[in-house]
């Protein structure tokens, strides 16, 4: 009897153990949102068609009609990437631009990744490789925000201040496990405004 007694603080104190653990677990790991979706579906900016000297009129039409390179109310595209899997799935467009009123927008077009937990994205100077899915905050890196939604199209102000010079890349960073869930190597526009 007396043993049966020593017994039932021990199988409560385990059982609460483990109730903690599972509890802590769900909460760091959230699994569910491997089969949750948000879709985010925000108007991104329109690049300004490239300019070709050689095909420009004095009047500064082209064969296809107006330039707008050189158009002050239309936004211009910067630097742009497809994305490529990490740790999940990610396909999508990376660009960024140079607003009419001078800020710098990321636009994420067609952004379809896994939902998870503590979700950023960040633009950084690391290259993009396969394999390599966790060297994102080595170096020089921005948090533009948490990823808005798993889904879709999405626009993040790249902050004032921040060196464009060294942004090479653009990833959706899970920052609880430091890991890239996919990202995407820019390549900058020849007339891009940050040389």
């Amino acid at each position: 009897m007396l043993s049966k007694l020593a017994r039932k603080p021990i199988a409560l104190g385990v059982a609460a153990v483990v109730i903690v653990a599972l509890a802590f677990g769900l909460f760091w790991f959230q699994p569910w949102k491997l089969w949750t979706t948000n879709t985010v579906d925000e108007e991104l900016p329109v690049a300004a068609a490239p300019s070709d000297s050689a095909a420009t009129a004095s009047d500064g039409t082209t064969p296809d009609g107006p330039s707008t390179a050189d158009d002050p109310t239309i936004a211009h595209l910067l630097a742009e990437g497809e994305f490529i899997t990490h740790e999940h799935e990610t396909t999508g467009t990376a660009q960024l631009f140079r607003q009419p009123d001078g800020k710098v927008v990321l636009a994420l077009a067609g952004l379809k990744t896994s939902d998870g937990p503590d979700l950023r994205v960040w633009i950084t100077d690391q290259a993009v490789e396969k394999d390599a899915w966790d060297v994102f905050d080595d170096g020089y890196y921005v948090e533009l925000g948490e990823l808005k939604g798993n889904k879709g199209d999405q626009l993040y102000e790249v902050p004032e201040g921040t060196d464009l010079t060294k942004i090479t890349s653009v990833t959706v960073w899970c920052k609880r496990f430091s890991v890239s869930f996919g990202a995407a190597l820019l390549a900058w526009s020849e007339a891009d405004e940050t040389s």
